[in-house]
């Protein structure tokens, strides 16, 4: 088959699909509505509500009354958890920078050590110990 023939066998399927789609959606589960009523202004009607109570709704107590034990009990929840995840980050960045620190230390350590050596083998005069002092000077 050429790249035409594909091309328009892809287009044909793909427009049978949607009609088929489109047909299907009068048929899906939960629509009890006969096929010439119009459902969208029920939907909205469930879906949405008044400003006003959806204002009532967010605001179940006014600012001055006291806080419920269950709502007392979420927040202090909420703050114990912010804390230790607070906690374990500054632990671990901690630990990060201690590791990093001991790693430069060990490094530095190890630059001392094979300077102090290399300069011990340039400056050994056959005598132990091989301090400037002990050279004998003809």
């Amino acid at each position: 088959m050429t790249w035409r023939q594909i091309l328009l066998l892809s287009c044909l399927s793909a427009v049978v699909l949607l009609t088929v789609l489109r047909e299907g959606t009068g048929a899906s589960v939960g629509t009890r509505q006969a096929a010439g009523e119009e459902p969208q202004a029920g939907v909205k009607q469930k879906i949405f509500m008044q400003e006003s109570d959806a204002s009532n709704f967010l605001k179940k107590r006014g600012k001055r009354s006291p806080k419920s034990r269950d709502e007392v009990n979420v927040e202090n929840r909420q703050k114990l958890r912010a804390d230790e995840l607070r906690r374990e980050y500054f632990e671990e960045q901690r630990n990060e920078f201690e590791n990093f620190v001991e790693e430069q230390n060990d490094e530095q350590e190890e630059r001392n050590r094979e300077a102090v050596e290399q300069w011990r083998q340039w400056h050994y005069d056959g005598l132990y110990p091989s301090y400037l002092y002990n050279r004998h000077h003809i």
